[in-house]
């Protein structure tokens, strides 16, 4: 698979996670919510990382990611409220393999951040073809 076919695979494959997280939503599953929209968070964050350099992170960690854009970029919107990333990365686990239970507002939150990835990923994508 070529690089710009995996690249459009991860983009697609984070805008299902995220259509599924607010299709959980709707239907007051929060667990899966979180989970969800960490996921679409990870793989909007490892497409760029891999349309930028040709690969991407084996991690989970959204802060890993996180900093490997900013070393990237030296984009400041990169340097990104880690408390916020600390949640939506534990939902990755807690979602998983925990006995620990979301709420609605830990689901709102979690589908906050994720389209807040998503528009900063995009907003740089759009700067990028710009140029």
């Amino acid at each position: 698979m070529k690089s710009k076919e995996k690249v459009d695979l991860f983009f697609e494959r984070a805008e299902n996670f995220l259509k599924g997280a607010q299709e959980r939503f709707e239907d007051r599953d929060w667990d899966l919510a979180c989970f969800m929209a960490e996921q679409s968070a990870q793989l909007y964050l490892k497409a760029f990382i891999l349309e930028k350099t040709g690969d991407f992170p084996k991690t989970h960690s959204i802060k890993g990611l996180f900093g490997t854009l900013y070393n990237l970029t030296k984009d400041n919107r990169f340097k990104y409220d880690r408390q916020k990333l600390r949640f939506l990365e534990a939902a990755y686990f807690n979602a998983r393999y925990f006995t620990i239970s979301y709420d609605e507002k830990d689901a709102e939150d979690a589908l906050k951040i994720v389209k807040e990835v998503k528009k900063l990923v995009g907003s740089l994508r759009s700067d990028k073809e710009k140029k």
